[in-house]
């Protein structure tokens, strides 16, 4: 079969472009700069915003990945002028027009946790609102598209758990704010890569699956289990407030990382983040790991690697 997976050489490509290939099939990544990123297909050059080398990219194939997000600022100022959810919409759209038009027979999409449909659309935030109508433009243009919905992934490479384990690194005590208390079902890589490969085949076309793991965990204490399983001694502090802004400036401060990624993401901790239906591992014969296991095998991945300044 012949596959395309944008954002190959990122968290999520670089983790199932190898599991395709050695499943048999003919992968090939889509890249702005091919040059600038290595990748076990071949790549070639495309952009979802403008639309530019799509055609090509999609000539022929019969299942694409879409794995494009734009909350990060990106290298064209007049890209970053506009609000991520509008080149998040934008890229869709072209992706979306460009696959239907080569007669793509699936799309498959990563997207984000809704929560509850009884509250989902009462607290979405910005990021889970962008993906939502990503969804929707997807699945309309290609009928028998598949979306897998999940929150935190946990990898080595992901940049929520990398958040995470920054902050237990770097502060000696964990003042957690009041979204501490909001449950999610994290998942592990290698479970989110198994699911996303069966998913190009399996006769599920047409729907939306929610994915979670096995254990049900706020965030005050997944935080508190990967300081645990770090071997970190990590007092936490709870806080009564949840001022957004704020915090999402102070971690990104703390983990050096981008305020533009962390404000999005800090705003959909708002509620309760769970599957509405977690038989999608059951659907696609994907046994689940534990959230242990999981963190394991992540700062195992990560110490091959990078060196952990706590551990």
């Amino acid at each position: 079969m012949r596959i395309l997976v944008t954002g190959a050489s990122g968290f999520v490509g670089s983790l199932i472009v190898p599991r395709l290939l050695a499943d048999g099939h003919e992968v090939r990544g889509l890249a702005r700069d091919p040059a600038r990123v290595s990748s076990p297909a071949p790549l070639l050059r495309g952009d979802a915003i403008s639309g530019d080398g799509l055609a090509a990219a999609l000539d022929g194939v019969q299942v694409a990945y879409y794995l494009i997000h734009s909350m990060e600022r990106i290298e064209r100022a007049r890209d970053n002028a506009r609000p991520f959810q509008l080149r998040e919409r934008t890229a869709a759209e072209n992706f979306a027009a460009a696959a239907e038009r080569a007669g793509v027979q699936r799309i498959v999409y990563l997207g984000g946790l809704l929560g509850a449909p009884q509250d989902a659309h009462s607290h979405l935030s910005r990021h889970l609102s962008s993906r939502e109508g990503v969804e929707q433009i997807l699945m309309a243009a290609v009928a028998d598209s598949v979306a897998l919905r999940a929150s935190i992934v946990i990898g080595a490479r992901s940049r929520s758990f990398r958040l995470l384990v920054r902050l237990v690194e770097r502060m000696r005590v964990l003042a957690l704010p009041a979204w501490r208390r909001f449950r999610t079902q994290p998942v592990d890589e290698r479970d989110m890569a198994e699911m996303l490969v069966v998913s190009a085949t399996a006769p599920i076309g047409g729907r939306s699956l929610d994915v979670g793991g096995p254990d049900v965990l706020s965030y005050g204490e997944m935080i508190e289990r990967i300081a645990e399983l770090m071997l970190v001694n990590r007092p936490s502090l709870g806080l009564r407030v949840n001022v957004t802004g704020v915090t999402a400036r102070v971690a990104a401060a703390i983990a050096r990382e981008d305020p533009e990624l962390v404000l999005p993401l800090m705003e959909s901790l708002n509620g309760d983040l769970l599957p509405a239906d977690d038989h999608a591992a059951q659907l696609l014969g994907v046994r689940l790991h534990s959230f242990d296991a999981a963190v394991e095998h992540a700062l195992g991945e990560w110490e091959a690697h990078e060196a952990l300044a706590a551990r």
